[in-house]
This record gives C-alpha cells, sequence and structure tokens, in this order.
C-alpha cells in the first residue's frame, strides 16, 4: 500500500533486515523493545508477522503484528455471540502491537495501520477463517484510539476490545469505495 501524506509517500510493507529498528521510538517501551528485539524472532518462527509503514524504505515510521487468535464466544456480548455460530471458541486474529514513532505522530499513521491490518485480516479471511480482530490496548491513550475506530471492549477484560470482520467487509464493499 502506497500513501501520500504530507508531501511523504509512504509505504506499508513487511519488516525485514533492511528497516532500522535500532531508531524506532513509540514513547511505550515495551512496544519499543518487541520491534528492536523480538520481532524477527517472532516472524522467523511464524508466530507473528509484522509490517511497517517507511517513507523512505528503511525508516520506521509504525509498525503492527498479526497473528492468529481465538475468541472464547462467552466472552463477547449477547448481542455479538448470537450472530455467530454457537461454537464455545470462534477464530480471531490478534492485532498484537500497533505503534507509530514519536518523530511521525499526528499524521493519521496510526489509523493508516489499521486500515492495512483491515484489508490483510479481510483479504485472508477467505482462506483462513477469522470472525474479528482482537486488540490488547496498552494503556488509556490506546484504548481510546480503538474506541475511536468503533472496537467494542469484551465484557470481562475492558482493555481487550474487537471489530467484526463481518464489519471490515462493509468497509471496502464496492460500493463504498
Amino acid at each position: 500500500m502506497n500513501r501520500k501524506q504530507d508531501t511523504v509517500t509512504y509505504r506499508i510493507e513487511p519488516l525485514g533486515e533492511h528497516h532500522n529498528r535500532a531508531a524506532f521510538s513509540s514513547g511505550v517501551e515495551a512496544l519499543d523493545r518487541y520491534l528492536q528485539r523480538h520481532a524477527a524472532q517472532d516472524i522467523s518462527k511464524r508466530v507473528a508477522a509484522a509490517f511497517v509503514i517507511t517513507p523512505d524504505g528503511k525508516t520506521i515510521a509504525g509498525f503492527y503484528t498479526l497473528s492468529v487468535h481465538v475468541l472464547v464466544l462467552a466472552n463477547l456480548p449477547q448481542s455479538v455471540a448470537k450472530k455467530l455460530p454457537r461454537y464455545p471458541n470462534v477464530p480471531a486474529t490478534l492485532l498484537g502491537r500497533l505503534a507509530v514513532s514519536r518523530d511521525f505522530r499526528g499524521q493519521g499513521l496510526g489509523e493508516l495501520l489499521l486500515v492495512d491490518a483491515f484489508k490483510r485480516v479481510l483479504a485472508n479471511s477467505r482462506e483462513v477463517a477469522s470472525a474479528a480482530v482482537v486488540v490488547d490496548a496498552k494503556g488509556a491513550r490506546a484504548r481510546d484510539f480503538y474506541l475511536r475506530q468503533d472496537f467494542i471492549p469484551l465484557l470481562s477484560q475492558p482493555n481487550r476490545l474487537f471489530y467484526l470482520v463481518k464489519t471490515i467487509a462493509k468497509l471496502f464493499a464496492p460500493e463504498r469505495l
């Protein structure tokens, strides 16, 4: 995905060795440490896929990760659960981490990363089912971000939120584009 933003063209691509992970600083130490020290291992062990947004192919302006996940049906609000099959668990995709560098804040890159993640989840859900995208908000600021994007908190864990893939499909329906 290419996106022109403030005369800079950003690309979203899989995290690679050529990206400068050491220079990334979001202000959230756990997210910075993950990208700098653990993301490459998770990719090689196939426990997470990491994507970066970059203005130049090297600098990381932000990143997110995706993994397979399971939602316990009983943890969903009844209004949502009744529309899903009555399995104890439903397949989901975990948006494990999403962060924007302090140097690139205020440009809407978090939203761009989220839209890119949604597109990937939707495309992949045609081959590997996923009923929802799940996130664990790392603090009040992150939780507010996801709530503004219409994520719904789980009943038992208010910092764990979800967004139905069925809703994502409606966002990208041809008549809406």
